[in-house]
């Protein structure tokens, strides 16, 4: 397994999740059981936070609060590439940072845009993430899969780049 820290840590990471757009948050509820739900990715920033859109009244912004440490699952399934993060999250009110980050897309769950009553943003701070891609691409894969299945043999391990980011 391949371990990046340093500044390559965030930039490495960027380049894993930006262009997936919805990720799994994962909480922890008053229970302690771990409940997930679908989010967009609204930007990761120069600093490695990663931002979505929730309004201040929900169960995930509860929960954020209670217990800070979250967990993001994105998955590419056509590029083959999974990516965990493991961070701490914030809640923020932060005008300026919703202006920059705000798209009309966004007005199916925020009927008065940013004047919505209770528009937040959460903030996700990466501590530990771990990827899966294709070492060699994804046709390589797939033939290494096939060659798997006629040989009855299990894939090599090579198939696939497991790497660890740590901030």
């Amino acid at each position: 397994m391949t371990e990046i820290t340093g500044p390559d840590a965030v930039e490495r990471l960027k380049e894993l999740v930006e262009d997936i757009d919805f990720t799994m948050l994962t909480t922890v509820d008053d229970d302690g059981n771990l409940v997930s739900r679908p989010m967009s990715t609204r930007e990761m920033d120069e600093a490695g936070d990663i931002w979505f859109f929730t309004s201040d009244d929900t169960d995930k912004v509860d929960e954020a609060r209670a217990h800070r440490d979250v967990g993001l699952s994105y998955c590419d399934a056509k590029g083959m590439r999974y990516v965990s993060v493991g961070g701490k999250a914030a809640i923020v009110h932060d005008k300026a940072k919703m202006a920059e980050l705000y798209s009309p897309s966004l007005d199916v769950w925020f009927e008065q845009g940013l004047d919505t009553p209770g528009i937040a943003l959460l903030k996700v701070t990466p501590r530990v993430s771990e990827f899966w891609e294709p070492a060699k691409g994804k046709i390589a894969m797939a033939a290494g899969m096939l060659k798997s299945l006629v040989t009855k043999d299990t894939p090599d391990d090579d198939i696939m780049n497991h790497g660890k980011i740590v901030r």
